[in-house]
């Protein structure tokens, strides 16, 4: 089954980044992205060492930095958070980047996506983000009372916890930019 190219328009709709250790983040007015992604953020550099996500590997293994940036949907974090039974879920309490804007079920973009901002800003998506009991955890540290969000958000969050990219042309992007996606054309392998 084959799907053609696309392009779909949105905007963006928050910018976050560290301060300093954890992977907890500040919003921002604008971010200064370079090859590396975020200088001084704690996901930011050209490379990065393996953890639970890469069981192929050593834990430590040194490879190429695909997770520069975390995007997500303030939609999906609704959602995930009705699943939750809590008021509101903040793209600071898991780490997020970018919250985008105008892209329905932004976390099934497929990899190799390409975001082109109106700055001249391009991100290349690698693929939709697995939730983790570390997310959990923080979200939780917000909702007293509720240690079960450490893992009912690994749940819940399944397809809804956004995207990872790296920057594939580096720039300044700012609150309220518009952007374009490209979504590859797609399909369906099947090994018969």
């Amino acid at each position: 089954m084959r799907k053609p190219a696309s392009k779909l328009k949105g905007t963006v709709g928050g910018l976050y980044r560290t301060e300093g250790k954890g992977f907890v983040t500040t919003s921002v007015e604008t971010l200064e992205l370079g090859f590396e992604g975020i200088a001084g953020d704690e996901h930011g550099g050209p490379t990065r060492r393996t953890g639970g996500r890469e069981p192929w590997y050593p834990r430590g293994t040194k490879i190429r930095n695909e997770r520069q940036l975390s995007i997500l949907s303030f939609a999906e974090l609704g959602e995930v958070a009705r699943d939750l039974d809590i008021p509101e879920l903040l793209p600071e309490w898991i780490g997020a980047n970018l919250v985008l804007d105008g892209i329905p079920r932004l976390s099934h973009l497929p990899p190799r996506t390409l975001l082109f901002f109106e700055s001249g800003v391009t991100l290349k998506v690698d693929g939709d983000n697995g939730p983790c009991r570390l997310s959990g955890r923080s979200i939780a540290a917000h909702h007293p009372g509720r240690e079960d969000i450490e893992f009912s958000f690994v749940r819940a969050a399944k397809h809804k916890r956004g995207l990872v990219a790296w920057v594939e042309k580096p720039g300044r992007l700012s609150q309220g930019e518009a952007f374009e996606a490209r979504l590859p054309e797609q399909w369906i392998y099947d090994p018969a």
